[in-house]
């Protein structure tokens, strides 16, 4: 039975492909549009296990063809027009400016100098934090050490590598976050 009304379905599809596609094109307002969604509907009426006998089945297929343009069209506005990926290309441009990239490669130079001034264990600490992303307990368990100590080690560890970089330490989290460390400038 189920494949007789797919073939039933498949014949009216065809019989009604025009009447289909302007529909379609009105609705739309693309004749591109309805030709792709009806193509889209004929591939989904072919993969479709159909059980029960379809009451409207002009209105069935014609809704399956609505579905298949909103889809597409879902589909399209996920992607970029030319005039976005042309500012895109402008953005990169701006960031491949020679002097941010020496600027960008000084300051991880001085960042991996101040880490290397780091006791070995503070600067294994900072890195399973800030790059590893552990949490500060797994580290303790790792160090053998308590939670608060992995947070002081990691307090002292940040502190040094911002006032080597000539930066403000801000705490985000525990007790003082969001205030600046004081920086000695003179």
């Amino acid at each position: 039975m189920p494949e007789s009304i797919k073939a039933a379905l498949r014949a009216l599809f065809l019989a009604r492909y025009t009447q289909f596609r302007k529909h379609l094109q009105i609705r739309l307002g693309s004749e591109d549009l309805a030709n792709d969604a009806l193509q889209e509907a004929y591939l989904r009426v072919e993969n479709t296990h159909i059980r029960d006998v379809v009451r409207y089945p002009s209105a069935y297929l014609f809704r399956i063809a609505l579905n298949a343009a909103e889809d597409q069209r879902k589909s399209n506005a996920r992607l970029l027009n030319a005039g976005e990926v042309e500012e895109l290309y402008d953005m990169a441009d701006e960031m491949a400016d020679p002097a941010r990239g020496a600027e960008a490669r000084s300051e991880i130079e001085a960042l991996e100098r101040a880490l290397a001034e780091l006791p070995r264990r503070r600067r294994a600490i900072v890195f399973a934090a800030r790059v590893d992303e552990m949490p500060h307990k797994d580290i303790a368990t790792r160090y053998g050490v308590s939670v608060r100590t992995v947070e002081k080690e990691l307090r002292a560890g940040l502190e040094h590598c911002c006032e080597r970089l000539g930066r403000d330490f801000i705490q985000r989290f525990g007790p003082g976050a969001g205030k600046q460390s004081k920086r000695d400038d003179s």
